[in-house]
């Protein structure tokens, strides 16, 4: 490296120790030889950052040495996070864990071995970090974690015995039982106390995929003639949906631990899931998804999968053994075409059949189809297209009317060792298979067709049996179709004179990011006030003052707002005395709404719902919490259009699906109706009002806290028995505007 470019270098790294200098260049050295360009600049960048936090320069040092290493092992992606995490804990009474936190990061970095399995790790954290610090004897942020350091020594050490999954329930457990006991806290996550050490051997279990990475490999290459990147998961942190393995240009994802199974062990599952990604990679080719239904796609995989372990086990005839061992064996009579959805548990028993001769199975269409299917494969290995022809052949053989049903036969469908099968499909033309509602362009909607993401399902409350009826209710959403921005900026420019009133309301309720905590023997800050009274008082010789510290506490706000609006055909109506419909006004209640929570900068959703019957209810998305109150949001407000009925309780309950992920401190959300929840499959009017009044309830478990503004001069014969007090009933609709952005305020202050 030349003295010009050190020279630069050493100018970014905004830090004036001495100490540095000597191990600067060698530290630059290998720097450049791990990391790219820009991974350079970020590793000076958060440097700088940890410069500027105040402990020393033992931190400096540390995250120069160790970034590249890390970053060689799970991406550079995780150079700012770091820094970011570090400069968090430095703003917190936590300012001593810093440097034991940045030598624990190599070790941990080397067994988790992926950028989402390391920054699930750092959250697990600051989690527990957050959890721990000031809750003892009612105090806040005021208290350092007393566990937190002894935890971060003993991490290697835990990463080395536990998974991902078993090192949160084995952290959760010390939090929930010792939150306000700092001694017995301190105890267990250092190992000391025998439950502690009890429950990590329950965790125990399973074979850790960081032990073996190199073994796997070893098999990749020796019997596959493979070389994969490996990119190890967990399935801990992810709570709305299970991870599958899959396989693209990036690696091979794979689980970070799989207990024994059916007389399989955990390594001879990585090495049965292995064999089949790998059969994959020699064998199949890709298909254009476009031209096939969901059925139909579902049965393409099969078949596909199907024909590759056949084709595996021919060139490894021991990997039948595991194979079979591990697929599960669907019974013939298990699933009743008549009243449920049997098409998963037909494709199953096709593909146990088609490893396992001895199936025993003897339904005409299975057997025709698998004498095809051996016919295939009787002079070679055969090919992706002939099963895809296959596949369409059978379902559209054996398809029944109950395959439609919302009632599907998932018992024994799945099989543990297949990936998902994203690697064969090949999409021309943006859809559902992307799960993309902001998609620029978006086939519009019709009567006669729901476009948009497949179908949800959600189970309906019944007061009457006092049970849930089962996916009971299918949701389709969408993102709104958009209209003319410029209507929405002319509505806000009619309301000017209230927008203005607004404004010095939203100018109070902003907050400051940071409040100072004077008086801390221990902080993230020096109080120089304090501090120089302490010295005078020290060179008097009285006792000087030892709370010389100050510390900052977060006093923001950080609240979600789901905004959830009734467009049901009713608020096309024009009440007695105005002269707007109710969809009229509320675009104009909306938009200030908007507005002003873009103001304040809160996260706020704006989504639009309507039903015709449970089998269709429209969901629109009208504003992401990711995106800006801009022109896009602005033109799909302006096109909202009315229809239909209100199935309240289904909206709510995929309101709450979205709201319950989000991060936040506190979670609102606001429904904004005409009337009370109906539809016209439903005769019994309780029904409906009993369902919401359940849905309610089950946002309230999330911590979601759900207010209905209502229109209905009538509301009040309803309303309560849903939302309890949680609601305001505007009776002078032609008010909405100006009262909705109020009540938000009013809300959230």
């Amino acid at each position: 490296m030349n003295e010009t470019t050190l020279t630069t270098q050493r100018e970014k790294l905004s830090c004036g120790f001495e100490q540095i200098d000597p191990i600067f260049p060698d530290c630059m050295e290998r720097a450049e030889r791990l990391l790219s360009p820009k991974g350079v600049d970020e590793l000076l960048e958060g440097a700088s950052l940890t410069c500027k936090i105040g402990r020393g320069v033992e931190p400096v040092i540390v995250f120069l040495e160790e970034m590249p290493e890390i970053a060689v092992s799970v991406g550079e992606a995780v150079i700012p996070q770091i820094s970011k995490t570090v400069w968090k804990i430095s703003r917190s009474p936590n300012g001593k864990a810093i440097l034991p936190f940045l030598q624990m990061l190599p070790e941990a970095s080397r067994r988790l071995a992926s950028t989402e399995l390391l920054e699930n790790f750092i959250a697990l954290l600051l989690d527990m970090m957050d959890q721990t610090s000031g809750s003892i004897h009612g105090f806040h942020t005021t208290i350092p974690s007393p566990s937190l350091p002894d935890l971060l020594k003993k991490m290697p050490y835990l990463l080395s015995q536990l998974s991902c999954e078993g090192l949160s329930n084995w952290i959760d457990y010390g939090v929930r039982n010792y939150r306000t006991h700092p001694q017995r806290q301190i105890d267990y996550f250092s190992l000391q106390s025998a439950d502690s050490r009890a429950i990590m051997q329950r965790e125990r279990h399973g074979t850790l995929f960081a032990d073996n990475e190199r073994k796997l490999d070893l098999y990749l290459k020796s019997l596959w003639r493979s070389k994969a990147h490996f990119v190890p998961y967990s399935e801990g942190f992810d709570e709305l949906r299970k991870p599958l393995p899959y396989f693209d240009s990036l690696g091979i994802r794979i689980p970070d631990v799989y207990d024994d199974m059916h007389g399989i062990s955990g390594i001879d599952r990585y090495r049965t899931l292995l064999a089949h990604v790998a059969a994959h990679q020699k064998w199949t080719t890709h298909v254009v998804a476009d031209n096939f239904s969901p059925f139909q796609r579902v049965a393409i995989e099969i078949f596909e999968d199907s024909r590759v372990d056949l084709l595996a086990t021919r060139e490894y005839p021991g990997l039948r053994h595991q194979l079979l061992a591990l697929h599960p064996v669907p019974g013939e009579k298990d699933c009743d075409p008549e009243i449920q959805s049997c098409i998963r548990h037909r494709l199953a028993m096709f593909s146990y059949a088609a490893l396992n001769p001895d199936h025993g199975y003897t339904n005409p269409d299975l057997l025709e189809f698998l004498e095809r299917f051996h016919v295939c494969l009787a002079d070679g290995p055969s090919n992706t297209q002939e099963m895809v022809l296959l596949a369409i052949s059978y379902i559209a053989r054996t398809r029944r009317q109950a395959d439609l049903a919302a009632n599907v036969y998932f018992a024994d469908t799945e099989v543990s060792y297949r990936d998902d099968n994203r690697h064969m499909w090949i999409f021309i033309e943006e859809g559902d298979e992307e799960e993309m509602f902001d998609a620029e362009q978006k086939r519009k909607t019709s009567d006669e067709e729901i476009e948009g993401l497949p179908p949800r399902h959600y189970p309906e409350w019944d007061y009457k049996s006092k049970i849930y009826n089962p996916d009971w209710v299918s949701l389709y959403e969408s993102l709104h179709p958009s209209g003319n921005p410029d209507k929405i900026d002319d509505l806000l420019s009619k309301h000017q004179a209230l927008a203005k009133q607004l404004k010095r309301m939203l100018d109070l309720l902003k907050p400051q990011h940071y409040v100072r905590i004077r008086y801390q023997e221990e902080g993230s800050e020096l109080d120089l006030d304090v501090a120089i009274r302490s010295l005078i008082e020290y060179k008097s010789g009285t006792h000087p003052d030892p709370r010389i510290n100050m510390s900052h506490r977060n006093d923001g706000r950080d609240i979600a707002v789901m905004l959830l609006i009734d467009l049901s055909e009713s608020v096309d109506q024009v009440p007695a005395g105005c002269q707007q419909s109710i969809l009229e006004l509320s675009q104009e209640a909306v938009s200030l709404l908007g507005w002003a929570i873009e103001q304040l900068g809160d996260s706020l959703a704006i989504a639009g719902f309507s039903s015709n019957t449970r089998h269709e209810v429209r969901y629109q998305h009208i504003k992401g919490y990711g995106e800006h109150w801009d022109d896009e949001v602005k033109g799909r407000l302006s096109a909202m259009q009315a229809g239909w009925s209100t199935r309240m309780g289904a909206a709510i309950r995929h309101s709450t699906h979205y709201l319950s992920a989000r991060p936040s401190d506190k979670k609102l959300m606001l429904i904004l109706t005409d009337g009370e929840p109906s539809d016209i499959d439903v005769n019994d009017d309780r029904l409906l009002i009993e369902d919401t009044r359940k849905a309610v309830q089950e946002a309230d478990q999330e911590g979601i806290y759900t207010y209905c503004i209502n229109l209905d001069p009538h509301a009040d014969e309803y309303v309560r028995d849903i939302f309890g007090n949680q609601f305001t009933v505007i009776d002078r609709v032609e008010r909405l505007p100006e009262q909705l952005p109020k009540l938000f305020m009013a809300l959230t202050k």
